[in-house]
């Protein structure tokens, strides 16, 4: 097979080696790839959302299967287009990627389908939000209705905070994605995230892990696409995970479908195990990153025939997946600065050897014209690690983050904490 991966973070790039481990690929082209995902693939400087072009690259390649990393693809219609072209692809068209890219769409979603999440307030305005605020009980929780890169959120128990938050939105912070802003109830529970897999008829659990998205240790800080993750995660009992299957990921999938917008691709559902059982945060219409960093370590079984399956409607074909029985932790090394800006341009040093069932994946990086790694993002290198248990893999991983030279970076130290204290 012929692949185009479209993407260029660590999630692409974790999607990159796993492919490249199938024995039924022959060629993977990436646009627009980043330097650790040159070793798998080649790559194209076509933009993630740059439709046309990906369109064109695919005909050109003979591509086979096109798999869509980021969520600013699948907003800007590229599932669609691949569609009219006829060419088999990994993830939902425009429609039902609102999912994601509108979260006052997903809460008027759950209404209409019955899914179970927290109370909220849709506001157009930031006098509306202000005075909304009324509704709700400290901590509030003010979210971007639009794509913000995992930036557009505020949980504060301050009420000056929550209006100054209102006020970024609307003031133009996060663009047109803060042009409506979304008012939640705060839930009280463990945060979890769960991955689900569909081609417009068959739903598979895919796998779940636990994300840290505070930027600093002991959660403190301001939210951030994520500084970290582990799976498996000790929230996830199998009655959450029957729960969540039968609460919130299956309802999904139905309720898109009867929408008029068939779902191929995986979901995220990301959720709070409250004492009332899951609740939905919210949908992602992707791999979550830096969650999928550690699902492709611990997935044994080869992953294409998966996305295969989901872009041609025959994932009933398959048996569910195949899990190592290890730990995986991902600890997200961050530019000095992030999530606000990132000090960009430091230098890169990452040792040859880093010890056993460790991989480092790019999620913000370039090389200059003298062939130095630098650093071109917030969130910049994901260093991974699997173990037979959770302790052995996050002392893994913090054993290579302290092998990499880069001065500019910083990480979280505490990876894993709800589970090993």
């Amino acid at each position: 097979m012929n692949i185009l991966l479209v993407g260029s973070g660590g999630r692409e790039h974790a999607l990159a080696w796993k492919i490249a481990a199938s024995p039924l690929v022959t060629r993977i082209v990436a646009a627009p790839g980043n330097p650790g995902m040159a070793e798998h693939c080649e790559l194209r400087a076509v933009a993630a959302t740059d439709v046309c072009g990906l369109l064109q690259l695919a005909r050109e390649i003979a591509a086979d299967l096109v798999v869509i990393g980021p969520e600013t693809s699948v907003e800007a219609g590229l599932a669609d287009a691949l569609a009219e072209a006829g060419i088999p692809c990994f993830g939902p068209t425009a429609q039902a990627g609102q999912l994601e890219s509108s979260k006052a769409f997903t809460k008027a979603f759950c209404d209409r389908h019955g899914l179970p999440t927290g109370a909220y307030a849709i506001c157009e305005t930031a006098a509306e939000a202000r005075a909304s605020l009324a509704r709700f009980t400290p901590p509030y929780v003010i979210k971007a209705d639009g794509l913000a890169a995992g930036k557009g959120v505020v949980v504060t128990p301050d009420l000056a905070e929550a209006e100054a938050a209102i006020d970024d939105a609307f003031g133009g912070r996060f663009g047109a994605a803060g042009a409506r802003v979304v008012i939640e109830e705060f839930l009280e529970g463990e945060i979890g995230s769960l991955f689900a897999l569909s081609d417009g008829k068959t739903a598979m659990m895919f796998g779940w892990a636990q994300d840290h998205k505070r930027a600093f240790d002991g959660d403190q800080g301001p939210n951030t696409g994520g500084m970290g993750t582990y799976s498996p995660a000790p929230v996830f009992t199998p009655q959450l995970v029957e729960q969540v299957r039968t609460r919130l990921a299956e309802p999904a999938f139905a309720g898109i479908a009867r929408d008029g917008a068939p779902y191929r691709g995986v979901l995220f559902v990301e959720l709070m195990a409250t004492r009332d059982g899951p609740k939905l945060v919210e949908f992602n219409v992707r791999f979550g990153d830096p969650e999928c960093q550690v699902l492709m370590l611990r997935l044994e079984s080869d992953l294409v025939p998966y996305l295969l399956a989901c872009a041609t409607g025959t994932l009933a074909d398959l048996p569910p997946p195949v899990w190592r029985d290890e730990a995986a932790v991902c600890v997200v090394l961050a530019a000095e600065g992030y999530p606000g800006t990132p000090r960009a341009g430091g230098e890169i040093r990452i040792p040859m050897e880093l010890g056993e069932g460790v991989a480092v994946f790019h999620a913000g990086t370039r090389r200059d014209e003298a062939g130095v790694l630098r650093a071109a993002g917030g969130r910049v290198l994901n260093v991974c690690a699997r173990g037979p248990t959770l302790q052995a893999a996050r002392d893994r991983a913090y054993a290579a983050v302290d092998a990499i030279d880069f001065p500019d970076g910083f990480c979280r130290r505490d990876i894993g904490w709800r589970a090993l204290g």
